[in-house]
């Protein structure tokens, strides 16, 4: 099932899909090394990605990037209210190289990030590496998520962001897989 949404305002707009069907991805956000995590996110999530984004990149890329991860959030809470079950809890240790990152995931209802990774340069490229946090809040908070990450291990920054992306999206592929629960993962019988 493909799940759609737009966004736009006075600094962005923005058109996504959102599938679990696997299929390539074509993202094109205007911000070169965003595009590249977000199709590791892709990859290892197993989620199609389509995304059409035009922002104020001549101020910074800070709009563009937080509004994608705000959109993604709310196209994946879609995608899990129509679920009628899933693993619900997961975990993701992946190295990138000389770094290590984790993260856990519970798909609650309740939005909360943990994000506890001091990355080792301000910039990759002309990426401003403080932007991955404002995407993480964005995408975690929207998708109503409770989500930790960690950096355990630091080394080479566009490393350490790249085993972020990958710890998160597989964290998430294991947290949506089936599980053999009658329903809903919540004793509660509702997550909301």
């Amino acid at each position: 099932m493909n799940y759609q949404k737009t966004r736009n305002t006075a600094e962005t707009k923005l058109e996504i899909t959102l599938s679990d069907d696997n299929a390539p991805s074509n993202i094109k956000t205007g911000v070169g090394f965003l595009d590249h995590m977000l199709t590791l996110f892709s990859f290892h999530s197993k989620l199609t990605l389509n995304i059409e984004a035009n922002g104020d990149i001549e101020v910074d890329d800070h709009h563009v990037t937080e509004d994608i991860g705000i959109v993604l959030g709310q196209l994946l809470l879609e995608m899990v209210k129509d679920k009628t079950t899933f693993q619900r809890y997961a975990a993701s240790y992946v190295p990138m190289d000389e770094t290590l990152a984790r993260t856990v995931i519970d798909i609650s209802g309740r939005p909360y990030l943990s994000f506890n990774a001091t990355l080792s340069k301000e910039k990759v490229g002309t990426f401003d590496t403080e932007l991955v946090e404002e995407f993480f809040r964005a995408f975690v908070i929207n998708a109503r998520l409770t989500t930790h990450i960690d950096l355990i291990r630091g080394g080479n920054t566009h490393h350490e962001i790249e085993a972020i992306f990958k710890s998160f999206a597989r964290a998430l592929k294991s947290a949506l897989t089936a599980n053999d629960y009658q329903g809903i993962p919540s004793s509660k019988g509702v997550i909301e």
